[in-house]
């Protein structure tokens, strides 16, 4: 901790700062090589899922259909997710490396939320993919045709940057005459608020709107395509056919718990676990940012019998 406390020392001089010191996990310094093991083994197998997922799909025609495009489109925004932030944060577990420049800073920050904001976005298209599939199979082919996949994935984008670009311009403006160090393992829009020495409500109204728009939209309509979903199941006279139905959602819903529980329980924890140890919202933050990106391939290829196939074919050295 004297090493933090050093640089932030020495680093408080300037209100245009080019530079700013990443913490790691305050409190954990001295754990920090053994905690780099469960985040370096986190990260190996999201790049590994991803890659092969996105192979996979490529690869072989038969998945060439409307949810493994938007399947693969999620797979690109968390391999942006994991390779924006966890090299960075294991040379500071490794190699104790925790200076980032403030540009560096802003476009990390930058590239967080927007695609967190993708992800999300994602999530809800997937969940129209499986109520057309579910409530209008027979208008499937003709309503989710490669254009409107490629248009909604374009919104997606748009809606994402809009909204992010804002935020290190809002950044710039603030003069930061105190401490230059971020207590977190990367740089995040309200860790780089705080250490600003001047009014921060409006970034902090900002942050706050766009969390909730964006949360509160499209979990709304996630929630409403599986309520529309739930009761044209519902109405099959077949069990079979039920259950078939279901299953085919499976994976998606699997996939929406794993984004959105930690993203409830982290910021349920930062709102009132005001006697929570520092490290605790550390810890979850990181678990919120690298556990989607290495379980969502897993539960795919657990789950999607067409994806487990080939994997299964392609690890045997077998081709088609």
């Amino acid at each position: 901790m004297s090493q933090q406390d050093n640089l932030s020392g020495s680093n408080s001089t300037g209100a245009d700062p080019s530079m700013f010191f990443l913490t790691g996990i305050p409190g954990l310094e001295t754990l920090h090589p053994w905690i780099s093991i469960p985040f370096c083994s986190v990260f190996s197998v999201a790049l590994l899922g991803n890659c092969t997922l996105l192979y996979v799909i490529r690869t072989e025609p038969s998945l060439h259909k409307p949810m493994f495009y938007f399947l693969a489109m999620l797979a690109v925004i968390d391999l942006v997710l994991s390779t924006t932030t966890v090299p960075k944060i294991l040379s500071i577990f490794w190699f104790n490396s925790r200076e980032i420049s403030f540009n560096g800073c802003l476009v990390q920050m930058f590239f967080l939320h927007s695609f967190s904001i993708m992800e999300s976005a994602l999530l809800l298209a997937m969940a129209f993919d499986r109520y057309v599939a579910i409530c209008n199979p027979l208008r499937y082919a003709t309503i989710l045709t490669n254009s409107v996949i490629a248009r909604i994935g374009l919104a997606a984008l748009a809606r994402a940057v809009l909204l992010m670009v804002p935020l290190p311009f809002l950044l710039r403006r603030l003069p930061y005459c105190g401490s230059h160090v971020i207590s977190h393992c990367y740089c995040e829009h309200m860790a780089m608020v705080k250490l600003a020495c001047a009014d921060t409500r409006f970034n902090n109204v900002y942050g706050i709107i766009i969390t909730v728009f964006i949360v509160g939209q499209d979990l709304m309509f996630i929630v409403l395509s599986y309520v529309k979903i739930l009761r044209a199941v519902l109405s099959l006279v077949s069990k079979e056919e039920q259950l078939k139905a279901f299953s085919t959602c499976g994976s998606h819903l699997c996939a929406i718990l794993v984004f959105y529980i930690p993203v409830v329980l982290s910021s349920t924890i930062h709102r009132f676990g005001h006697h929570v140890t520092p490290y605790v919202h550390i810890l979850l933050a990181n678990f919120y940012l690298l556990f989607p990106p290495m379980m969502n391939p897993i539960v795919y290829g657990v789950k999607t019998k067409q994806i487990r196939d080939r994997v299964l074919l392609l690890f045997r050295g077998k081709s088609f």
